[in-house]
């Protein structure tokens, strides 16, 4: 392996000899200028991994030297050392962008740890990391084999999350793919779980259940309108726990996270059904029975979800909340540039809710164009591309808006997403669902071991297409694939991002509630 090289330019360059042999007796090779003018012309005729520059030069500052480093080679790490601790200087360097500042007179041991922590950083932290999952690993693993209960998954997927976002910082691909199998292996038991317990849930047999879509605002949402101040609600379509955790430290900047948590969406896993009833506090077949005209099936043309202002007003009513509303749903930029304009008038509303639908936009347009399976080539780049949207959005823009009018927030969604594997087959008739995670109609053919069935629609609250319809549901990561040009289909739908079915991400969604700063 070669040596890292280091140019230290420094006026007093002599007087650094005992500094300079220590770190050469270290490994590393280090050259030497005593101005900054002839510095700039080695960084020109030679590579270095880093420069020490001293601050304090006649001639060529250390300011004016780093700024031109800076102008050319933007990327090199620049460590700036000085006897002066003016916070005009300090100011100056650190707004040049500079690696790391310390003060004169300097000590080995500081240069040293300085160069680990520029050099090194990113090997120790990949180190740390893999070394720190290995040791949770068993931990995790006997957590998933000891019948967790629904608060228990949630602190299981909360961990596994955690790791994934850790294990961006790691190259070692073995301990990445140990954790993808643990992941797996929880996807699959959790599977299991849901099947197990669902009915349960939503019939109301199980004394215990979890938050879910239909009692999600009752429960943590309806309360926080009792303080007296405008309450923003905004659901973002298709928001995964780890793309919440991915913006979570931008939004920290405006606000202050009171609450996170996840409640559990119902099934199926898509917007027409668990929007629908997040915003009516009722399941869908309670919709269709007592708001008939608000209920569309899923043989009828058009928008599935069309009258969520209407059913959250209903809502609302029901449990005399007797306030003034806003309801809005930003389709695209421009829709969402407008909502910036008329935020002022939003905010003489007690509450406002605001559905934004970009990232649901975003696995739809990653399954259909090749350009965006490029860019989001896996679960990493997939969370990197929404916090990019995220960052540059109007939504952004609202949320900053809000924080400097004191109005606290409530993030969450209506369900998340998976990336999907593994085929299972299924036939139906021409009438059959076309979602590739949950399928619904009156002749589907298939494997009853490889789904999640539900015979009788009316037991999980689900509305019947006709009299002899029934719901079958994908586990894990699976998705659903008809044998007729079957390898077509495989190959085109495999690594896409899909929902309706039964896993950790599109299940266990985030819940947030953000107070002003």
């Amino acid at each position: 392996m070669d040596k890292i090289k280091i140019l230290w330019v420094d006026d007093e360059i002599e007087m650094l000899k005992p500094h300079i042999l220590f770190l050469e007796q270290k490994g590393y090779a280090v050259d030497t200028s005593n101005n900054g003018g002839e510095g700039l012309e080695m960084i020109m005729n030679n590579v270095y991994d880093i420069i020490f520059l001293d601050e304090n030069m006649p001639g060529l500052t250390g300011i004016e030297t780093l700024e031109r480093i800076k102008i050319k080679y933007p990327g090199l790490p620049v460590v700036m050392i000085t006897k002066s601790e003016e916070e005009s200087i300090m100011e100056d360097a650190i707004g040049s962008n500079i690696a790391d500042f310390l003060i004169k007179p300097v000590k080995p041991n500081q240069i040293l740890l300085s160069l680990k922590k520029n050099l090194e950083n990113k090997k120790l932290v990949s180190d740390k990391t893999t070394f720190s999952y290995q040791q949770e690993f068993q931990n995790i693993s006997l957590e998933i084999s000891n019948n967790p209960d629904f608060q228990g998954w949630i602190e299981i997927y909360r961990k596994l999350t955690r790791w994934e976002l850790e294990m961006e910082k790691s190259s070692d691909e073995s301990i990445l793919g140990i954790l993808q199998f643990q992941k797996n292996e929880a996807n699959q038991v959790f599977s299991k779980y849901v099947e197990n317990n669902y009915l349960d849930w939503v019939g109301g047999k199980s004394k215990t259940y979890p938050v879910m879509s239909p009692n999600v605002l009752k429960e943590r949402v309806f309360p926080l309108l009792d303080e007296n101040r405008s309450l923003f609600l905004i659901i973002i379509d298709n928001l995964r726990y780890d793309q919440w955790k991915a913006i979570q430290p931008v939004l920290e900047e405006f606000f202050r996270v009171e609450k996170e948590d996840m409640y559990y969406s119902i099934l199926p896993t898509t917007t027409q059904y668990a929007r629908n009833a997040l915003f009516s506090g009722l399941m869908p077949l309670e919709i269709e029975r007592k708001y008939p005209k608000y209920w569309k099936g899923e043989e009828e043309e058009g928008s599935k979800n069309q009258f969520e202002s209407e059913l959250l007003g209903e809502y609302l009513k029901r449990y005399g909340r007797d306030i003034k509303y806003s309801y809005n749903k930003i389709l695209n930029l421009a829709a969402g540039r407008r909502l910036v304009d008329n935020l002022p008038n939003l905010l003489n509303f007690k509450l406002s809710v605001i559905v934004y639908n970009f990232v649901d936009m975003l696995s739809h347009a990653r399954t259909e164009m090749e350009i965006i399976r490029e860019l989001a080539d896996d679960e990493k780049a997939y969370r990197s591309l929404m916090v990019s949207w995220f960052n540059n959005s109007p939504l952004f823009d609202i949320i900053r808006h809000l924080s400097e009018k004191k109005v606290n927030i409530v993030i969450t969604t209506d369900h998340g997403s998976v990336r999907s594997q593994d085929p299972v087959k299924v036939v139906g008739d021409r009438n059959t669902t076309t979602n590739l995670r949950y399928k619904t109609g009156k002749s589907l053919n298939y494997n009853p071991r490889e789904v999640f069935e539900v015979r009788n629609p009316h037991d999980a609250f689900l509305p019947r297409t006709n009299v002899s319809s029934n719901y079958i549901f994908c586990r894990k990561n699976d998705f659903f694939a008809y044998p007729n040009n079957y390898n077509y289909y495989v190959n085109f739908y495999r690594n896409t991002f899909q929902h309706g079915g039964v896993s950790l991400e599109e299940v266990l969604v985030p819940f947030a509630y953000l107070r002003a700063k």
